[in-house]
Formats: C-alpha cells, structure tokens, sequence
C-alpha cells in the first residue's frame, strides 16, 4: 500500500514543491492549504493528471478541531500519515516596537501552534505503526536571528526546539523528527523583499543566488525516506551557504 504524505501550507512555494515530489514518488498526498483554494485544486488536479493521488483539505492549523477533522480524513482516505510535513507558515516585516499583540499572536499561532496541533494528531498513527517520519520547516532566521523579524524569527526558533524534543520523545517508537531552515527561497512570501535587500542577502549567500523550492523539497523527500532512518533531532540548513 501507497504510503501517505501530508504538507501543511501546500497550495505554493516549498509545499507544493513537496507535494509533486512525493506525488512522483508514489505517495498519497494530501494537500493542506487555508487561503489558497484555486491553486490547491490547480495542484490536485495536476497531481491526478499524472497518475498520482491527491486529496485536497481545507484546515487553518491553528485551530486544533479543524486540524483534527483533516487527519480523521486522512485516515478514513488512507488509513493514516506516514508522513508530516510542516510547512504552513506566515511573514511579517515589522519593526519591534511596532508589532502589535495581534501580529505575535497570529504568528505563533501558526508556525508554533499549527505544528504542535498536527505532530499531536499525526503521532498515535505513527507510534501504532512504530514507524513515521515528520518533517518540521522553520527557517534561518530561526538560527541566526533578523531584524525587523523578530517576532518571526522567534517563532521559527521555537520550531527548531519543538523539533529537537520531539524527536527524543519518540525515538523509541522508531519515528524520526527533523527540521529545515531553508535560507532565502524564491516564494511568494519572500515576494515583498524589494530589489536591494534581495541583492544583499544573495551578496551574503557564498553561493551566490537565491534557492529554489525545489531545493527544499529534495531534502524534504530525502528526510522522508527510509535512507534518512538513522537521522533525527536534527536541523538541516538549506541556506545556500548563509549561515
């Protein structure tokens, strides 16, 4: 039987890279998106167009009964998720003094909180199986830090420390927990960087451009694989040489 892939936040950008990538893989792939319908189903349908099998699934991350209902989905489709992928995410430029209450909020509660949220519902599959894999997206600024992100910068942080207990807590059960901190990543939330600040970050990339979802999405696929078993706990950056 197919094994099944779940990608939070996949209607563009890295998760819709991770979606074609397990899709050619031969995974079922269910498609989280909260916004973006018409390019979720523009996805499914160009996932099932080449053979493969998609399931499009409308769930805010935040909100746990809405993330519960997708994997009782999941597992009513499927049978469960083999694996997770916690891509869904939002971006803010703000100065410190000016991020409202609201702004810290929203952004924990997505990055943070969404993880938390679906790692619980995908987890009792999981250890049931002894086996599975989840694959947490934070960034590099949740390493080294960035001005005017703060507030994002924490968050993805928290991502990394969550990732790091989380894979000791389930070892035993065989279920590996890692994390990526892609660098900067052609995508639409990196859309609002203007020209200069982007020919600043890639003149402080030693490889000297920016990185491509693909990119992530080939160590996505590769920390989803039985070839990554003996690998958890870790944090893997896919920065371009950044940091």
């Amino acid at each position: 039987m197919n094994k099944t892939a779940l990608v939070t936040g996949a209607a563009g950008g890295i998760g819709s890279a991770a979606a074609r990538f397990f899709a050619r893989e031969g995974y079922n792939v269910v498609i989280n998106y909260r916004h973006s319908k018409d390019a979720a189903k523009a996805l499914e349908a160009e996932i099932c167009a080449g053979g493969g099998r998609a399931l499009v699934f409308q769930a805010d991350v935040a909100i746990e009964a809405q993330v519960a209902a997708m994997f009782a989905r999941c597992a009513a489709e499927f049978g469960g998720v083999d694996v997770l992928v916690n891509n869904a995410g939002i971006a803010q430029q703000k100065l410190f003094t000016d991020i409202t209450q609201a702004d810290f909020d929203e952004m924990f509660a997505v990055s943070v909180k969404g993880c938390f949220n679906c790692c619980q519902k995908a987890l009792p599959y999981m250890v049931h199986q002894k086996k599975g894999k989840i694959i947490n997206i934070s960034s590099v600024w949740g390493v080294c830090g960035a001005s005017c992100e703060v507030h994002y910068s924490a968050a993805k942080a928290a991502v990394i420390g969550l990732t790091k207990a989380l894979a000791k807590e389930v070892a035993p059960s065989s279920i590996q927990v890692n994390c990526i901190t892609p660098g900067i990543i052609a995508t639409a939330m990196n859309a609002s960087f203007g020209f200069e600040t982007l020919e600043s970050l890639i003149s402080e990339t030693p490889l000297g451009r920016i990185g491509t979802p693909e990119d992530v999405a080939e160590i996505i696929l590769f920390l989803a694989s039985e070839k990554a078993d003996f690998i958890t706990g870790q944090v893997i950056g896919v920065d371009g040489g950044f940091h």
